[in-house]
């Protein structure tokens, strides 16, 4: 239903403002959310974001190592069900949106303070999503 554009939850009652989802599209966000170890539900595609969060977002995961074989990205402007839908699972109202393991992480916002803080390293080093570094001799 909703295209991959990378290589390689608990449900929660709605928020007061959310709309019920189908049951398709509601099937179709949590496969996506299990299509990797690192998800990142964005505005534009990794190498071409459409707006400066989803940008300092990717960014941010490069710096991290996130291994591009354990990364998906989804791009909610190609799908208006998406866009909406992600956001009534999540109940976080905006965009970037970024799941490690299944689990909810947050926006931009909390990706960057937990990068500051090195949250976001013991994060995605437990979730083994890191590029492996190389044996040294």
């Amino acid at each position: 239903m909703f295209a991959r554009l990378a290589t390689q939850t608990f449900a929660r009652a709605p928020t007061p403002w959310a709309r019920l989802l189908s049951t398709e599209t509601r099937q179709a966000i949590t496969s996506a959310i299990k299509s990797a170890p690192v998800v990142l539900f964005m505005k534009g595609t990794p190498e071409f974001p459409q707006c400066g969060f989803s940008k300092a977002t990717i960014g941010m995961l490069g710096q991290q190592g996130v291994d591009p074989l354990k990364f998906a990205a989804y791009n909610v402007l190609e799908d208006p069900e998406l866009r909406e839908g992600i956001k009534e699972i999540s109940e976080w109202p905006t965009i970037p949106q970024l799941y490690v393991n299944e689990e909810f992480v947050g926006g931009c916002d909390i990706v960057m303070s937990m990068a500051q803080t090195g949250e976001l390293t013991k994060l995605l080093e437990d979730a083994k999503a890191l590029v492996p570094e190389e044996d040294e001799e």
